[in-house]
């Protein structure tokens, strides 16, 4: 099984987003794994109850540092925010692909809960997108 890792800045929202749905859509070929620069230590409720919603588990969710990953080897290291491609990433061994998506980060959206949904709702099946297309075709 081919392991992948999403980097983000805190770790709460998109990075977690995409390691809960590559694990339900590639449970049979990838292992997924999130972290971030800079977490945040808790994930965005709103990013879980969209997670739920869509049907995708959220056991043993958590908001981590990348630090925590030094050592590991990765097949695929994916940055899912412009901050975190422009950070200086921990050096991982072996020889990853690095891929890097532009997904908004839907914690900065500003309104009522409806709204924000609804922001949360579109990052969740751009991610998925992205997941569907890289990961399996």
């Amino acid at each position: 099984m081919k392991k992948v890792i999403f980097l983000c800045t805190g770790n709460s929202c998109r990075s977690i987003m995409a390691e809960f749905i590559l694990s339900h859509f590639g449970k049979n070929k990838y292992y997924a794994y999130s972290a971030g620069s800079k977490p945040t230590g808790t994930v965005n409720l709103n990013a879980l109850y969209i997670l739920s919603i869509n049907n995708i588990p959220t056991n043993n969710h958590s908001s981590k540092s990348w630090d925590s990953f030094k050592g590991n080897q990765f097949d695929y290291i994916v940055t899912v925010c412009n901050n975190a491609a422009n950070e200086t990433c921990p050096i991982y061994p072996g020889n990853s692909t690095k891929l890097h998506w532009d997904i908004p980060d839907p914690a900065t959206v500003i309104g009522n809960h409806e709204i924000i949904k609804k922001e949360f709702q579109k990052v969740y099946e751009l991610i998925k997108k992205n997941i569907t297309k890289e990961f399996l075709k």
